[in-house]
């Protein structure tokens, strides 16, 4: 959104991975950006970014059959357009024919902290439908902080097991100042190693480079596809460019004028609908590790067995024990795709039986690390994204024990810890940029939106808010779980989107498909 590489295959690989367990990611102050600092406005900056916008890609081999890769040159501070760069990774592959190419169709998976580049070379760009690929050179640029491009960087390996290990749903003071303890050094770490990048991975600033690199491609319009937070980043780019809007899918939608407090609300809200979908399924089962009472039966059950391994933490056949904080994730990560949900099952009855090894497995995929005990930076750019666009949702530890009845409410099996979670923001060293706020793009081509009914991560209910927004919005509907509806099975969507991007017809408004 890690949960992708092991549990997706579909358009929802590597989308919004990132979400949860670091606080969402939310509105951007992009109008205000114009309205305040004048000066750093796309407008009033034109001259100083001609460089930028004139230069020439060399595209070279990327080592993977049919891409090529080049570095796109971007300032990495708006504001001083003549201080340093940022180098940004962009790749491509060519569009396959037959039929008169359309331009660039630019992709991003979501997160923040999805690598576009990976999506684009592990599914993208040789998984969406033929028509499509047939028509567009298919392209992506990693944003500013992520992957390879400046990534921001936290915590070594070993340092990550043990963050990713603390408890999130602290029961006394000791274990809530350990928590705190705990952002507290994540973000003492990102600030050590990455200071200079920090302040400049901002979702405008990432929409920014999204222009220029659409100028340099050669492309009046920017045709896109995002995913999750993706959505975000192209509101924000036609909030900042209307006139240059093309196609944008905007798919699994987040809604830019919510708090960070009510965006983390929401979320939990949906992963308790997804698990609530995934107990349905599993107690029509007679091996359902939750048993086959019912669905609020089986939730008592998912909450006990969170109690029970934090009590005792699980042994996974390695030097790391399955905790409730490792727990969750790894249940949480399954909640994306409904294809997971028998991975699902079957770790659960591992664990049932004493072998925490699957939700361990299923949580390492989430947070992307690696056999040898390392981790890709998903989860350093998520915070560092988020924690700039958004103000934080708390000022400290008692707005969280505030905040959990509610949590809980929208949640009892995830509510606790999803709360707590939400804490990571509130110790951060860089000042956010951004605040929420509703985004028209007034003027700007019909946008499409799409939104899934038991989405986990981008509850349905965002769609239905951004599309209204949007002056050219127009909503999609899928009917089912899941999270993101592109290239997930659906005849329906497919069709409507891939007509939308062939053609320029959107959907008829209220279309709903299954």
């Amino acid at each position: 959104m890690d949960s992708r590489r092991l549990l997706r295959t579909s358009a929802t690989a590597l989308a919004a991975a990132g979400l949860i367990l670091s606080g969402c990611s939310g509105g951007s102050d992009a109008a205000a950006s114009r309205s305040s600092a004048p000066a750093s406005s796309p407008a009033s900056q034109a001259p100083k970014l001609k460089k930028y916008y004139e230069q020439k890609l060399k595209w070279r081999d990327c080592g993977v059959e049919g891409f090529q890769c080049a570095t796109l040159l971007a300032p990495l501070d708006y504001a001083k357009p003549d201080g340093e760069e940022a180098r940004l990774a962009v790749s491509r592959v060519r569009a396959t024919g037959p039929g008169k190419r359309l331009g660039s169709l630019l992709v991003n998976p979501g997160g923040p902290g999805g690598s576009a580049v990976g999506y684009l070379q592990g599914y993208a760009g040789i998984g969406y439908p033929a028509p499509v690929r047939a028509r567009y050179d298919m392209v992506a640029v990693d944003p500013r902080g992520v992957a390879r491009s400046e990534p921001v960087e936290c915590l070594t390996g070993p340092q990550m097991d043990t963050y990713t290990q603390v408890d999130q749903t602290p029961d006394d003071t000791a274990e809530a100042n350990a928590l705190s303890a705990a952002f507290k050094d994540f973000a003492a770490g990102c600030e050590k190693k990455s200071g200079k990048v920090m302040p400049h991975v901002s979702t405008v600033e990432a929409a920014r480079d999204m222009d220029i690199l659409r100028a340099v491609l050669g492309d009046e319009k920017l045709t896109y596809v995002g995913a999750s937070y993706g959505t975000f980043l192209g509101a924000t780019y036609a909030e900042l460019f209307p006139d240059r809007v093309g196609r944008l899918v905007l798919d699994g939608a987040m809604d830019p004028s919510l708090s960070a407090l009510d965006l983390n609300r929401d979320q939990t809200g949906g992963f308790e609908t997804s698990f609530r979908a995934f107990a349905a399924d599993c107690i029509g089962k007679s091996d359902c590790p939750l048993g086959t009472k019912s669905v609020d039966a089986a939730g008592e059950a998912m909450k006990r067995f969170f109690r029970d391994v934090d009590a005792k933490p699980l042994p996974t056949g390695e030097s790391r024990l399955l905790g409730e904080s490792l727990a969750t994730t790894g249940v949480i990560a399954a909640m994306y795709d409904e294809g997971a949900w028998p991975q699902l099952r079957e770790a659960l009855s591992k664990a049932r039986g004493g072998d925490g090894s699957g939700l361990l497995a299923l949580a390492d995929s989430y947070y992307e690390r690696e056999a040898d005990g390392t981790y890709a930076n998903l989860m350093f750019a998520n915070a560092a994204v988020n924690c700039l666009d958004l103000p934080p949702a708390y000022t400290g530890p008692a707005d969280v024990e505030k905040a959990v009845p509610s949590f809980e409410k929208a949640s009892p099996v995830f509510g606790k810890g999803l709360a707590w979670a939400a804490l990571n923001c509130t110790y951060w060293p860089t000042p956010p940029t951004g605040r929420p706020h509703r985004i028209t793009a007034e003027g700007a081509a019909p946008i499409l939106v799409v939104g899934t009914t038991r989405d986990p991560a981008t509850p349905y209910h965002w769609a239905r808010s951004l599309a209204d927004q949007l002056s050219s919005g127009t909503l999609l509907t899928y009917v089912g779980d899941g999270h993101t509806a592109y290239g997930r099975g659906s005849d329906c969507i497919d069709t409507a989107i891939n007509t939308y991007l062939l053609e320029g017809t959107p959907p008829a408004e209220g279309k709903r498909c299954s």
